[in-house]
This record gives C-alpha cells, sequence and structure tokens, in this order.
C-alpha cells in the first residue's frame, strides 16, 4: 500500500487507477492489475492480477452511524477469485468476496472499536458487523445475502470474545451458546488491527470466513500513526 497524491489518481465509469495499479470492471468481472512495492522488512516488487468474478451484485448500503457519515457497500458478497501474482506460490483460485467503506469523517472520529466477519454459508454468506461509537452507541448488525445478492437483516447469537491477536487486539464475533470462535489462519496482524481466517458457528451451522478486529482507540495514536507511516509510504507526485 502506497498513499499518493491526486496526480497518481484517474476515474472513468468502469476503472479507477492508482498510480500504476488499477481496478476494471469489465461487466462481468473486476480486474485489479497490481504493480506496487512491499514495505519494510521485506522490500520486493509486487506484480500481477487478481480477477473477482460477482456470483451477484448487491445494492445494498448499511449506514454505520445514524447520519450516514459512515456507510459500508458490499459489492459482491459471493465471488470468485482467481490471484496470479509474479511470485512462486501466490497463484490460486477460490471463494471470494467484494466490499467497500466509504465515509466524510475519519474512522477514529466517530468508532473506538469495531469487529467485521463474512462467513459463507449453505445458502450464501452471513456478514456481521458490530461496532461501539465515540458516543457510547453500537451496531449490531448481521445481514445474510442469498446466492442471488438479496440481503435481509437476520438474527444472529450474541458476541462471543475469543481469544486476542498477537498485538492483543482484542477480538469478538458472534457464535451459539457454548461455542467458542477460534483462529484458523492468520492474515494480517498489527498493533491496532487483525484480520484472520476465524472459524465459529451461527444458529446450528459451522462457518469459517474473513474476519477483522480495529482498535481505533490505539489507531488515533500519535505513535501508531508514526509506525503507520514507515509502513504505508507516501508519493505526493505521479508523472
Amino acid at each position: 500500500m502506497t498513499d499518493r497524491g491526486r496526480d497518481a489518481l484517474k476515474t472513468t465509469a468502469d476503472r479507477f487507477d492508482v498510480g500504476p495499479s488499477s481496478m476494471s470492471w469489465t461487466g462481468n468481472e473486476l480486474v485489479i492489475d497490481i504493480d506496487e512495492v512491499s514495505s519494510f522488512p521485506l522490500i520486493s516488487r509486487v506484480r500481477g492480477q487478481i480477477t473477482i468474478t460477482p456470483h451477484a451484485l448487491s445494492s445494498v448500503e448499511l449506514p454505520l452511524t445514524p447520519d450516514g457519515a459512515h456507510i459500508w457497500r458490499p459489492f459482491a458478497p459471493s465471488s470468485d477469485i482467481k490471484v496470479d501474482l509474479e511470485a512462486k506460490g501466490w497463484q490460486w483460485s477460490g471463494h471470494g468476496y467484494f466490499d467497500a467503506n466509504f465515509g466524510t469523517r475519519s474512522l477514529e472520529e466517530d468508532f473506538s472499536f469495531w469487529t467485521w466477519g463474512r462467513y459463507p454459508t449453505a445458502t450464501g454468506a452471513t456478514c456481521i458487523y458490530d461496532a461501539v461509537r465515540r458516543d457510547g452507541s453500537t451496531l449490531d448488525t448481521a445481514i445474510a445475502f442469498d446466492a442471488d445478492g438479496n440481503a435481509q437483516i437476520v438474527d444472529a447469537p450474541p458476541r462471543t470474545t475469543f481469544k486476542r491477536s498477537l498485538w492483543q487486539v482484542r477480538r469478538e464475533t458472534r457464535a451459539d451458546a457454548g461455542i467458542l470462535p477460534r483462529q484458523v489462519l492468520n492474515m494480517l496482524d498489527a498493533p491496532f488491527y487483525s484480520r484472520s481466517a476465524v472459524r465459529t458457528q451461527l444458529n446450528g451451522e459451522v462457518v469459517t470466513g474473513v474476519h477483522e478486529a480495529l482498535d481505533l482507540n490505539r489507531f488515533r495514536s500519535p505513535i501508531i500513526k508514526s509506525m503507520l507511516a514507515t509502513r504505508v509510504p507516501r508519493r505526493a507526485v505521479w508523472p
């Protein structure tokens, strides 16, 4: 990841360029072309292509705050994905998804903590969005998507804490009574953020999906911000 200035950004109805990388919509697939350099401690070229083929597209938008300043948009909650990077062992295909967050304020202004999870199910996928806002209110939402991308708010079991990340970020997700969620694959571990594959049980169905926990109290710390700058370099000018 590299923070880039306005000169590096271009967008049309079906293409978004950020410096040397881009995302293009063909009408059936989202094609992501990557040409980047990884950060410390292993600096290397990251090149290749990721192709996401949605099973269906969703028009759902979930406001994360009452005033709509933050929006979650699950464009393709259930998809096929193909990864082809120019490195040995970095080619695979499988099950994936595509979503995005939009906002008019920084996350740390309005949230202190959130967890999110997307779990493939027998009928589609269930997404869990739980958050604690700065004003003390909470977001507690579970959305089930079917194979056609249709969505409905559903009841989900209560929040259940499980083992903290390596950086001791607090983690929780939903789980049936007596079930303890557990990490089955670590994907990203940072002082303020954890992303992993987590196995849990929702309404009797054992599911394994992508889970994230975000501690925005930590993220807003000047110390963490300075650490993050070494991992996400800034390039203000792009020819």
